[in-house]
């Protein structure tokens, strides 16, 4: 089966995918029926269209099906675009199933996950290790699955918990590089900043498919802020303790502004260095996304929102 990251126009394709998204629509002027839609496999999505959809079309195919399409790949405004011919739902005897098609992360999240608790153990400050402990645990089931974003970066099953690990890979040597650095601070801000996320989006399959009313009227920003006051009570700490406060600047301001959600800017040497660890690992991460989404023999990758909506250039020696 081909890879969609192998698509190039002009390619006629017959395959098993995921409909990672489904609408129906209707054609301007004519009133025909047709599927917008968006396949995807774990090497990346492509646009999607089925023409002329018939009734039984409209009660067979839902989101998270996997199918089999038959179809060409053509370029519409300077995208990639599949048309597709004929399609299908897989049957048993086609010996496919949905994890074969999603994207995850790289590392196991039994062990993105034990890494996480293992690092929260390791605060050796009780009171921080208590409240951060206590956040874990209010989304640890959660963190095997949950995608760090809808479509910003690791967007796909188990990437909020690989970001964190990532990041908390980046704390560690930055902490050894600056001394200054408190490194109880720096893992309790990695492990809090996005703890939320799983509260603040609705996901399945590390699909982002809306957000909660949480999400939607206090994001995962508020939620956290929230959650390290609930574990300060819990553990009969003050919430005007200064490690708590301290805590709480540290999610408030990682996003460094009000235009991306942050309450507050970093003025903690500890949010400084959350902020930009978290930067980085999230561009990173989306710039190696593109890379791998990018068709063999394209030089150029589609534009990187986080990087200012550029595209990125490949050298191939």
């Amino acid at each position: 089966m081909k890879l969609i990251n192998t698509f190039t126009d002009g390619k006629e394709i017959t395959g098993f995918y995921l409909l990672k998204e489904i609408q129906l629509k209707q054609v301007q002027g004519s009133g025909k029926d047709y599927f917008d839609i968006v396949l995807g496999d774990k090497s990346g999505d492509i646009s999607a269209k089925f023409w002329e959809v018939s009734p039984a079309d409209k009660e067979a195919f839902f989101q998270f099906d996997v199918v089999k399409v038959e179809g060409t790949v053509q370029t519409y405004r300077d995208k990639l675009q599949f048309r597709i011919g004929r399609m299908r739902k897989a049957r048993p005897d086609d010996k496919v199933n949905v994890t074969d098609f999603i994207r995850s992360a790289p590392v196991q999240p039994n062990n993105l996950v034990q890494t996480i608790k293992s690092a929260a153990a390791s605060i050796q400050d009780e009171q921080i290790r208590n409240i951060v402990e206590y956040c874990v645990a209010k989304v640890e089931e959660k963190l095997l699955h949950s995608p760090a974003a809808k479509s910003m970066h690791h967007n796909y099953f188990a990437g909020l918990a690989y970001h964190m690990c990532r990041m908390l890979e980046l704390g560690d040597f930055i902490c050894k590089q600056r001394t200054f650095l408190k490194p109880d601070l720096i893992k309790a801000g990695i492990i809090l900043h996005d703890i939320a996320k799983p509260e603040e989006m609705i996901s399945e399959l590390g699909i982002v498919s809306d957000y909660t009313n949480q999400g939607k009227l206090l994001g995962h920003i508020s939620l956290a802020n929230n959650w390290i006051l609930e574990a300060a009570y819990r553990h009969g700490l003050d919430p005007e303790d200064e490690k708590v406060v301290v805590l709480q600047h540290l999610v408030l301001s990682h996003h460094n502004t009000g235009e991306w959600g942050s309450p507050v800017q970093p003025q903690l040497p500890e949010a400084v260095a959350l902020h930009y660890i978290d930067q980085l690992d999230a561009k990173m991460q989306a710039v190696e996304d593109a890379l791998d989404s990018t068709p063999e023999g394209e030089a150029w990758t589609a534009n990187i929102r986080v990087i200012e909506n550029k595209s990125v250039y490949r050298i191939n020696w």
